[in-house]
């Protein structure tokens, strides 16, 4: 049975609210029907470095443990690729049947400018 965990750092710095918005999105996401591995947005937001930052939650629905490692990451709206880049995060592991939200960072220059990043698909290939 999938379930849901925090990275350490996450775990302590994450307000009650976005904590139960995530849980919330959990809760709803977890049984689907689906034997790989799946992204599930929670937010999106341009930073001060002017960084695509997409939140999802991802879900290891696999029997293995998941690993970011010269992985490549598509981030597209409504079938359009906005971002593609190949991330290595040493920090990032889920274990099989588990669910965790993480912060992708596609720098500056990375992704195509939109007016909205809204409605987006992250894909990890």
């Amino acid at each position: 049975m999938q379930q849901l965990q925090f990275e350490a750092s996450w775990d302590k710095a994450l307000a009650a609210k976005d904590r139960l918005n995530i849980e919330k999105i959990f809760d709803e996401t977890k049984h689907q029907d689906y034997s790989g591995v799946l992204c599930t947005p929670i937010r999106e937001a341009i930073n001060h470095e002017e960084a695509l930052l997409v939140t999802v939650l991802v879900h290891n629905f696999t029997d293995d443990p998941l690993r970011i490692n010269n992985t490549r990451l598509l981030y597209s709206i409504h079938g359009e690729a906005i971002a593609d880049e190949v991330f290595t995060l040493p920090a990032l592991t889920i274990p099989p049947k588990m669910s965790m939200p993480w912060t992708f960072i596609f720098t500056k220059g990375s992704y195509k400018p939109q007016s909205s990043f809204k409605d987006g698909q992250l894909e990890i290939l």
